[in-house]
């Protein structure tokens, strides 16, 4: 949702990785930004409104972006994408930091505007082949901001090192950072940042992807 310069240049950024996408702007004169050789479907509405988004395909998306020039419009949309439609990965952007903490409390990842990448967007919307927050001079090791599967909630941190063979760094809770002990769990909300080689990268996504063992 929005189709100014952060939602036009993601849109284009997820086509070119192979990705269909849809993209609803209040104004139809903002598609004019995707260019012509945008293959998606371009929805003239209020993202937050079921009619704009069914038209959309919120029935049958993996993910879903709130990146309009308002705040509350975003946080309103990813939560309808959230707990109307079941879409597992939704990201807002926002333009007040001191409401980050609101929004993680809702289980919704933000991403502020002053601190805004389209890397960070696509780590948020796209779990596998995500790109790294950090990478060490020669190249071997990241940190990376690792989704898990819903199933990890409850489960210690010790646990998903030893599963994943990474080690995480630290994570982010409510919008903090803070240094995980022995018997930290894992929250709903809670973003994982994880040590990991960059070879080892995509096997570790795709291991915390999946259902925990079974122990």
């Amino acid at each position: 949702m929005g189709c100014g310069r952060v939602g036009s240049t993601l849109a284009l950024s997820l086509e070119s990785q192979g990705h269909d996408v849809a993209v609803i702007d209040s104004s139809s004169a903002a598609f004019r930004r995707l260019g012509s050789s945008f293959e998606g479907k371009r929805v003239t509405g209020l993202g937050f409104d079921r009619d704009t988004l069914r038209e959309a395909g919120i029935e049958d998306a993996y993910a879903f972006a709130a990146v309009s020039n308002g705040d509350n419009s975003n946080i309103l949309a990813a939560r309808v994408a959230r707990e109307t439609y079941s879409v597992e990965h939704v990201v807002a952007r926002i333009y007040d930091p001191g409401r980050a903490e609101i929004y993680q409390r809702l289980g919704i990842p933000t991403v502020g505007t002053v601190r805004w990448t389209s890397d960070q967007m696509l780590r948020r919307l796209l779990p596998q082949g995500s790109v790294p927050e950090h990478t060490d001079p020669s190249g071997q090791v990241v940190i990376a901001d690792v989704p898990l599967n819903p199933a990890w909630i409850g489960r210690r941190v010790s646990e998903i090192e030893s599963t994943s063979g990474a080690r995480v760094a630290y994570v982010t809770r409510l919008g903090e950072g803070i240094l995980p002990k022995v018997d930290t769990v894992y929250q709903d909300g809670d973003l994982v940042h994880l040590v990991t080689t960059s070879v080892g990268l995509a096997s570790v996504e795709q291991t915390l992807d999946q259902t925990p063992p079974v122990h």
